[in-house]
């Protein structure tokens, strides 16, 4: 059960809350990520995060990243400035869920539950994930493998767009400028008229930057039609572009100098999808593109003259899902999908400089295919107890046939308590990267996996105004791709070498203290026993919120504890504490205007080794809605 806590609750609600103050507003978390189909969140044995769309608009930022780091345990994302990640050496917006890093292809960005990574390089961009997009974000904590198949084996961030909920027709323009000449703007059309819907968006961002030669510029954009066929058959169709023009500055040890990026990402999808009283189900066509034009630059400190070369890749991923979800008696759910997945692309550096000026030196061009059949079953037993079960047929086209099983309970106790208990199994299987590109490339190399054992513990109390979760896990995990000295030769190979043995709690907490306040917190600790960069030991954060009349104001304090920021002989960790601000005043029916601050205290921190943060910035600006 949840309550409305977001911040920016509409003039209704707030309305009816100050008319009694006393009532109560409580739904069910329904969630489609654990397994596919709508589903309260109770009956699932893994634990699924929710950040709704008042969270994303309270936190008044263009990337889903920072809100996705302050709200959910566990999870963390890096940055070097203001805005804006990049790609490459020294980039940023590395996502890691439990020690395990999107950037190795060990967890996955799903849109409307289609993988999102770059199809050589197997990683999300980080860039590409606006807030224009989400109508909610899910995150399941744990393996989502046999959903969900390779990449997904630390977990899933699955990004649910958005949609008009009620007839009419609404507009709203967000604009803001701030610290280091920071320009954020977004418009967004939504129309819901009879069985027709439509979302377009777009926005337009930029900043100089903290620092010499770390500019960004991003234009992004997005529509989504949809139709309701009958009262149980709906189709839609997206597309989503995003461009953005980055600089890369290099450590401040040794500053670089024309480190300069070029990246367009594309999504695009295709659904027909039916809902019934007993059964439930979609087909649904994706296509992703991505192309990247990347100059590495040089260090003249190092005596380094300008490159010769500019990378170029062009990747690609297509996929077919099917899945249909039937309830053959009272308490029983089974799933039964398809999915079929291509990926690949090509890779090459164009010479303008230098002896080979003019030529060009092709590096990868390769696709590889998946099939997947996988059924995920669930069956409540009486009143307090859920079982789940699932298991998962892959097929590659080069590496061969992965089995994926899970399986959990679900028990409902007494006073409103819920206890799950899960074991799962994720992995992944290389990379055409790791395979083909670059030495210590190999093409022998064998799928990663893991088993994630957990126990989840929550409840709701005071009438649902106050609930609270614990989470405790143990993540065994072998075959993982390591570089390592060649052992038939000389150099360096990618090998299945390496081991997880990761554990750790996550604690979670949300407090309605009366209609105008409210409290979360949350906390993780990670123990590793093999440390990786950007996983820190200790993530808290605590916020509340304040709502009243014109008003709205939230704030939170974060701190990180234990964070790598290098491994090896020579580890080092940073700890820092990071005090956020938002407010917003509504002047009009239809205008608004708001005010952000992070960093408040001027912690001076890094996240990448060598890319110092930006102390206190500030960003104010304007909502327009009609």
């Amino acid at each position: 059960m949840i309550l409305c806590t977001a911040l920016f609750c509409s003039k209704d609600i707030q309305a009816q809350e100050a008319a009694d103050s006393t009532r109560l507003y409580m739904i069910d978390e329904v969630v489609v990520t654990g397994t596919r189909n709508a589903t309260d969140v109770r009956h699932l044995s893994q634990t699924v995060s929710v950040v709704n769309r008042k969270k994303i608009e309270q936190s008044m930022q263009p990337s889903l990243l920072p809100v996705l780091t302050e709200n959910v345990p566990g999870l963390f994302t890096t940055a070097r400035g203001v805005m804006g990640y990049g790609v490459s050496g020294g980039a940023a917006g590395g996502i890691s869920l439990r020690g395990l890093s999107g950037g190795t292809a060990r967890m996955m960005v799903l849109i409307d539950g289609h993988p999102q990574y770059a199809g050589i390089f197997g990683h999300p961009i980080a860039d590409a994930y606006q807030s224009l997009l989400a109508d909610k974000v899910e995150v399941l904590r744990g393996p989502a493998s046999v959903l969900y198949g390779s990449n997904a084996m630390g977990g899933v961030i699955n990004i649910v767009t958005r949609k008009m909920h009620e007839d009419g027709v609404h507009t709203n323009l967000h604009a803001g400028y701030g610290s280091y000449n920071t320009v954020e703007t977004e418009l967004t059309n939504m129309v819901r008229k009879g069985r027709f819907s439509s979302v377009i968006s777009g926005s337009y961002n930029r900043t100089d930057g903290h620092r010499d030669d770390m500019g960004f510029e991003q234009y992004g954009g997005y529509a989504k039609l949809g139709y309701d066929i009958t009262d149980n058959w709906n189709m839609h169709a997206d597309v989503n572009v995003t461009h953005f023009n980055a600089s890369y500055p290099g450590p401040v040890s040794a500053p670089l100098v024309d480190g300069d990026q070029r990246i367009t990402r594309g999504v695009s999808s295709f659904a027909v999808t039916n809902n019934y009283e007993k059964t439930s189900g979609s087909a649904s066509f994706f296509y992703n593109w991505g192309n990247h034009w990347i100059n590495d630059g040089y260090t003249p400190s190092a005596g380094e003259t300008s490159q010769d070369g500019r990378f170029n890749s062009r990747d690609n991923m297509m996929g077919v899902s099917l899945f249909q979800s039937t309830q053959f008696f009272k308490g029983n759910r089974i799933t039964f999908g398809f999915d079929w997945f291509r990926y690949g692309g090509k890779a090459w550096t164009d010479y303008v400089a230098g002896e080979r000026e003019g030529t060009r030196n092709d590096l990868v061009d390769k696709h590889e295919d998946e099939f997947a059949g996988y059924m995920d079953f669930r069956q409540d037993i009486g009143k307090w107890l859920t079982l789940n079960a699932g298991l998962r047929v892959d097929n590659h086209s080069r590496i061969g046939t992965e089995w994926i099983p899970q399986t959990g309970l679900a028990f409902h106790l007494p006073h409103a308590i819920e206890l799950k208990a899960s074991a799962s199994k994720g992995f992944r299987y290389p990379i055409l990267r790791e395979m083909y590109m670059f030495p210590p490339q190999n093409p022998d190399l064998k799928p990663e996996s893991m088993w994630n054992y957990e126990i989840a513990l929550s409840q709701t109390l005071l009438n649902g105004r106050l609930n609270y979760g614990v989470n405790v896990f143990y993540i065994d995990g072998k075959n993982l791709i390591m570089t390592l000295p060649n052992p038939n030769g000389s150099g360096m190979l990618n090998q299945n070498s390496g081991k997880i043995d990761n554990a750790g709690v996550e604690l979670m907490a949300a407090y309605r203290i009366n209609a105008n306040w409210s409290v979360d917190a949350n906390y993780s600790f990670l123990h590793m026993k093999n440390p990786v960069i950007a996983a820190p030991e200790h993530k808290l954060y605590a916020g509340g919120s304040f709502t009243k009349g014109r008003w709205s104001v939230s704030s939170g304090i974060q701190y990180i504890g234990g964070l790598y920021t290098s491994v090896g002989d020579n580890p080092v960790t940073e700890n820092f504490v990071l005090w956020n601000l938002r407010g917003q005043f509504s002047a009009t029916k239809w205008l608004d205007l708001w005010v952000r601050g992070d960093n408040l205290l001027a912690q001076k921190y890094e996240i990448n080794a060598g890319y110092p943060m930006p102390g206190a910035t500030v960003m104010g600006g304007i909502n327009i809605h009609f």
